[in-house]
């Protein structure tokens, strides 16, 4: 039976993953390799950051929404109806269901690259001053040359952090795939494990912030996605179990 360890914690749906292993005889195992925890609010002081200074935020995650509205409560400030919100894509849109009305003339979300937020703010929403969330550490030199070259009024700040898992209890000779997402993942691998070597792994990736983290490392990539071809991480597994047959 082929082992395939997966670097999340198990969804509430696994139905892919389960047709996975009944197909191909796998057996999948869910292994976060990192949490995200937010900043406490001494921390987010000392940004001098004032969220109530600006008129619309752009979020990449759930937890940083979380985080948001749990900061904006700690510092006493009640988010205003008027408040617009970008997402980078739909599903994070949604998630702001747990903390305010949806309203669709002041949630907009776009690919999942923030270059299409940058389209949906076009000239219609440029004149607000916009509140970057993300995490901590994470290379934001693009996100501000896009907003710098749209002439946006903006500033970044770190809400959240990512905090690796010990893991070090993981045997990764019994597992035939790996399935890495992000470039904290990479990191926690390398923070749990100083020397270690990929060997006859399989390195399955699934999202675009990885790729340049796994060749730093110097770690080969049997399946990567997202592509037209590779639309989610299950048919990622698939495909990486059908050319090792």
């Amino acid at each position: 039976m082929r082992q395939i360890l997966i670097s999340q914690k198990e969804p509430l749906n696994r139905s892919a993953y389960s047709a996975i292993e009944t197909k191909f005889g796998a057996k999948c195992v869910f292994r976060p390799f990192f949490v995200i925890e937010p900043l406490s609010l001494k921390e987010f002081k000392a940004e001098k950051i004032d969220p109530r200074e600006y008129s619309a935020v752009i979020f990449s995650s759930r937890v940083a929404i979380d985080a948001y509205f749990s900061l904006c409560e700690a510092l006493r400030f009640k988010v205003p109806e008027t408040m617009k919100y970008f997402c980078t894509t739909e599903v994070i849109a949604m998630y702001l269901q747990k903390h305010i009305v949806y309203r669709k003339r002041k949630i907009f979300f776009g690919d999942g690259t923030f270059e299409s937020i940058v389209s949906l703010i076009g000239t219609k929403h440029r004149n607000e001053k916009f509140f970057i969330a993300k995490a901590e550490n994470s290379d934001c030199d693009n996100v501000r040359m896009l907003f710098d070259n749209a002439g946006l009024n903006y500033a970044t700040a770190t809400l959240v952090r990512p905090v690796d898992q010990d893991i070090r209890d993981i045997d990764f000779s019994r597992f035939d795939i790996a399935v890495l997402y992000n470039p904290h993942d990479v990191r926690s691998l390398l923070d749990n494990f100083p020397d270690f070597k990929q060997g006859a792994l399989k390195f399955v990736t699934f999202g675009k912030g990885i790729v340049k983290s796994m060749k730093e490392a110097g770690f080969s990539v049997s399946v990567q996605g997202p592509t037209p071809e590779v639309t989610s991480a299950s048919k990622a597994i698939a495909m990486c179990l059908e050319n090792s047959k």
